[in-house]
């Protein structure tokens, strides 16, 4: 492919949006919610993989830790004040009142009813439910869900790291949307 050329930094910059406008920029109609994620790297992943797809909010529960923290703003990279995020104690409370508000609710999670997220159909709006490290998404959220998809693993382990696991289905996702 002749012609092709690396864009430079001043071209990139060039065409982000202004950070100044951030409530006029166009979301995507998809909402996440992390359950007990216990890495600040993890959390900060997961915030600049929600700037990049455009999500409305980041709901961050249980023991989630929040920022402001170097340990998140480290891999966030700026996207904690790009991405509207709220706390709450409660995973489940947010989720039903979602439910309430017509969100379909989604865990990411090896269940007895998962299918492979590229091989479902989903309906906007939409929750996106990613659980703890060691013990993903809990029993209580997973018997409030409307579906439960998985990343299919093709080799001996059976996860991959739970920011990586968001930014495959949340792009899975947006690609469907879009």
């Amino acid at each position: 492919m002749s012609g092709l050329r690396k864009l430079t930094f001043e071209e990139i910059m060039a065409m982000r949006p202004d950070a100044g406008h951030l409530e006029e920029l166009p979301r995507v109609p998809l909402v996440a919610l992390v359950e007990n994620i216990r890495s600040m790297h993890n959390v900060g992943s997961i915030f600049r993989s929600s700037d990049g797809a455009g999500i409305r909010h980041l709901y961050l529960t249980g023991f989630t830790p929040v920022p402001p923290r170097p340990e998140i703003e480290k891999t966030a990279l700026g996207a904690t004040e790009s991405v509207p995020w709220s706390y709450h104690k409660k995973a489940a409370d947010v989720v039903r009142d979602l439910k309430d508000k017509g969100y379909e609710i989604v865990v990411v999670e090896q269940t007895t009813g998962s299918r492979a997220f590229f091989k479902t159909t989903f309906n906007f709006p939409l929750c996106l439910i990613m659980g703890n490290e060691v013990d993903g998404v809990s029993d209580e959220l997973v018997a409030l869900a409307d579906k439960a998809v998985d990343i299919p693993m093709r080799g001996i382990k059976h996860s991959l790291n739970v920011s990586v696991a968001y930014g495959i289905v949340v792009y899975g996702i947006l690609a469907k949307y879009l």
